[in-house]
């Protein structure tokens, strides 16, 4: 008020100078504020921006034994399991809705509480649970969240995570095998250049089509599974996820390194054609293919009971095809 006064006192000329001081004040903002058009014009709708482009890893306690075990800690806040995915579910939508990107990792309480006391922090902590997240989220199984249903995700995300333990169990069978004591070489890092060999064998000769693999492969304590999908036309190479194909040439890998029983079953898919079955045997380290009679009983035996089964219409049982001699030399 008393400003007003003063420029009352003073005439005219002192009250056109403030308006004109006004003028290139208010010109300098108007300049600012178009500098940083674009960015958002505030500190808040900077984060807000930012907050978008951040993305989001959800814990999910996939079933209800997981989610019995952080029952035990005071900060958890749910109480029974259904309620609690509604709520994950919920949160995803709302994610998605905002327009982030966000992603579900298994959360183990076992593992969480393991993670806890090496790191020495209190596992009856929003704070610990955020930090496992992240540190699964890097460096274990996840699924994005592309708007499934909580029920159809978390079979994908139990999947993911099967498929992870036995690629890291394979791996490290294989890391744990040293060296050849005959030539020196690894004899983990020549299984896994073998395995590799057949597999590229094995999905050019098959010709074009998707084909659907699966190789089993026993070890001393687990009975490890690897499955594969690839797709191949006349007009490019073949197509397979880089992942999948890593973990199945380990798994075979072992099974060749260790020289177990085991085998590998190829079917394959063609639009207006009858699928195809091959399937190969592991016989000390080397894919033997079976014979179409052999494919037939395998695929038609129950593996539990060993009675028969009938057999899938419009599949054809073949013999496996020869992979070739111009296998790698060297160990195994």
């Amino acid at each position: 008020m008393a400003h007003h006064g003063n420029t009352r006192r003073t005439g005219h000329g002192r009250a056109d100078q403030e308006r004109t001081g006004h003028d290139r004040t208010r010109r300098g903002r108007t300049a600012v504020t178009a500098g940083f058009r674009g960015h958002g014009r505030t500190g808040t709708s900077m984060r807000r921006t930012l907050r978008r482009e951040a993305p989001s890893t959800i814990g999910l306690l996939a079933d209800e034994r997981d989610f019995a075990a952080m029952r035990r800690y005071r900060t958890f806040a749910f109480d029974d399991h259904p309620t609690y995915l509604r709520q994950v579910e919920d949160l995803l939508r709302s994610l998605a809705a905002q327009g982030g990107h966000a992603t579900v990792a298994l959360f183990d309480p076992e593992e969480y509480a393991e993670f806890c006391a090496e790191s020495g922090i209190a596992p009856d902590s929003p704070a610990s649970r955020s930090r496992f997240t992240a540190e699964i989220a890097a460096s274990g199984a996840t699924v994005a969240y592309t708007g499934q249903r909580i029920d159809d995700l978390i079979p994908l995300l139990i999947d993911r995570a099967v498929r992870r333990a036995t690629w890291e169990y394979a791996a490290m069978t294989l890391a744990g095998l040293g060296e050849c004591t005959d030539c020196g070489r690894d004899v983990g890092r020549a299984a896994f250049d073998r395995a590799s060999h057949l597999l590229s064998r094995m999905l050019g000769t098959a010709g074009t089509g998707t084909h659907h693999l699966v190789c089993s492969a026993p070890t001393q304590s687990e009975h490890l599974i690897a499955v594969l999908h690839a797709e191949c036309d006349a007009e490019g190479p073949t197509r397979l996820d880089a992942a999948e194909g890593a973990e199945f040439a380990t798994v075979l890998a072992v099974g060749i390194a260790l020289e177990k029983t085991g085998g590998v079953v190829l079917r394959t898919s063609t639009p207006g054609a009858r699928d195809r079955v091959h399937g190969w045997r592991l016989d000390r380290g080397s894919l033997v293919p079976l014979t179409a009679g052999e494919v037939f009983n395998a695929y038609c035996t129950d593996a539990d009971t060993g009675d028969p089964v009938a057999p899938e219409p419009h599949v054809d049982y073949c013999a496996g095809f020869d992979l070739g001699v111009d296998e790698p030399e060297e160990h195994p």
